[in-house]
């Protein structure tokens, strides 16, 4: 990649620059520190990706490099995001606390407004003698969103002018600005999440004398939906197909969803359709080279021994299901999100885990496995065991929540279930229940019907009763 076609911004925030980072890290070997029991961290966060992939079922979409991963570690078949919005999720995962004592609801307010002083997730890795390096989106992506205090090396990228051309539409006629496509021209390179693999790749092959904590923040298929045209020729128009939804679904549910977007997407034609999930697929597809890049490096290099590497997606999406093209709702869609683990020594290649687990657990499980002392107000659990021990009885239940303008909606997901409450002025407007033995798409909701009647009762106590089952 040639420097003049690459425009990236460094934030100095740490001070040190990448050129600089061998010297940074000059003294005992990487292989020394692994000795000692000392790991690596690389944390790969996605945004706005669901479980798509193939290792996940999908057919169509083309992700051999996570199938990749998830045949090397473990995947988890039932991690939940505690909000399904960008900076509400990744504050609560960056702190290892739940919305609720965060606070943050939005993509407005930075994370740490109403928990001064209290240690990210980054921060308590660079405490303890970790190089920390964040690029792309870890916190909200705006520098007053971000942790600067965390960050010895943080680096953002943006396009290169041949990178902003290409074919592309509003799928809404404008009615939705973000709701667009592009298939762009130019190489990977020319995005700003090549360019970081490019730079990630760099810092993997140099010789590190501390232990990393390395952060990607990769922002595709996040809209718009932007990638080489490469990436779109791979997804035929015609042989794409929406969800089915059902043409009775319930009064209310468009209510919760937000009437106005609801009602535009609603009018979605089959080719507006095929081409939002198209551009999905594409931008999922790209990511996922980027991905390979660096898993590449880390065979080069060989990094796994003394790497934790994790991948998750920052919540999920709802691709038509519902009607809804978007996030923020209490479907299983959008709460659920991929999660892969390869810690070597703890994880067996090619192995699932049914047990629940959510993101706020993140931050204990780093910690646990590096080793590390956490803040003692941390509202989420190791999930260390379930690494080595997949069928381990654990957590029953995963909480997520959702702001809507003056309605909030506070879900908690069972094996068998979901319900939701929806408050608004103190007082619930509106209950769902949806049975996942027999309705895994949610569509049906039983709370009105006398037969459930108790079902909603002792799940509306798990609600508001706890996070931490067992």
């Amino acid at each position: 990649m040639k420097s003049n076609r690459r425009d990236f911004v460094k934030l100095s925030l740490g001070g040190i620059s990448v050129g600089v980072l061998s010297s940074a890290l000059a003294g005992s070997s990487a292989a020394e520190s692994s000795r000692q029991g000392v790991k690596n961290v690389l944390f790969i966060i996605v945004e706005d990706i669901k479980n798509i992939m193939g290792c996940y079922g999908n057919p169509v979409v083309q992700t051999p490099n996570l199938d990749r991963l998830a045949k090397k570690g473990i995947i988890f078949d039932r991690a939940y995001c505690q909000y399904p919005v960008c900076n509400p999720s990744r504050t609560s995962f960056l702190t290892g606390l739940r919305p609720d004592t965060t606070q943050i609801l939005d993509n407005v307010v930075p994370w740490s407004t109403h928990i001064k002083n209290h240690v990210t997730l980054p921060k308590l890795f660079k405490d303890n003698g970790y190089y920390t390096v964040g690029m792309g989106k870890i916190f909200h992506g705006k520098k007053e969103h971000d942790d600067v205090q965390a960050w010895d090396e943080r680096l953002d990228f943006s396009p290169t002018e041949i990178g902003k051309q290409g074919e592309g539409r509003n799928m809404t006629g404008g009615k939705i600005d973000w709701c667009q496509w592009r298939a762009a021209e130019g190489t990977d390179d020319d995005q700003p999440d090549g360019q970081l693999a490019a730079r990630a790749v760099q810092i993997l092959n140099q010789q590190h004398g501390k232990p990393f904590f390395m952060a990607l923040g990769f922002h595709k298929p996040h809209d718009p939906f932007e990638a080489p045209k490469k990436y779109f020729d791979m997804y035929p128009l015609d042989k794409l197909m929406p969800p089915v939804v059902p043409d009775k679904q319930l009064p209310k549910e468009e209510y919760i969803l937000g009437s106005s977007s609801a009602s535009v997407f609603r009018e979605f034609s089959l080719r507006d359709q095929r081409e939002f999930t198209r551009a999905y697929y594409a931008a999922t597809s790209f990511t996922d080279a980027q991905i390979g890049r660096v898993m590449d490096a880390l065979d080069r290099q060989n990094l796994w021994k003394d790497t934790v590497v994790l991948f998750i997606g920052d919540h999920g999406y709802n691709l038509g299901e519902h009607h809804w093209w978007n996030k923020a709702v209490l479907f299983e869609d959008t709460t659920r999100v991929p999660m892969i683990a390869v810690v070597e020594g703890r994880t067996r290649g090619n192995t699932r885990c049914d047990q629940f687990v959510e993101l706020v657990d993140l931050y204990p499980t780093f910690a646990d496995l590096c080793g590390l002392k956490t803040p003692t107000n941390l509202e989420g659990i190791s999930f260390r065991p379930l690494l080595s021990e997949p069928d381990k009885p654990w957590k029953t239940t995963a909480y997520t929540q959702v702001q809507r303008g003056d309605t909030a909606g506070k879900s908690v997901r069972t094996k068998r279930w979901r319900y939701n409450e929806w408050i608004r002025d103190g007082k619930v407007i509106l209950v769902e229940l949806f049975d996942h033995a027999s309705d895994p798409q949610e569509y049906r909701n039983l709370a009105e019907m006398s037969d459930f009647k108790d079902i909603c009762e002792e799940l509306s106590k798990l609600l508001k009763t706890g996070h931490n089952r067992f």
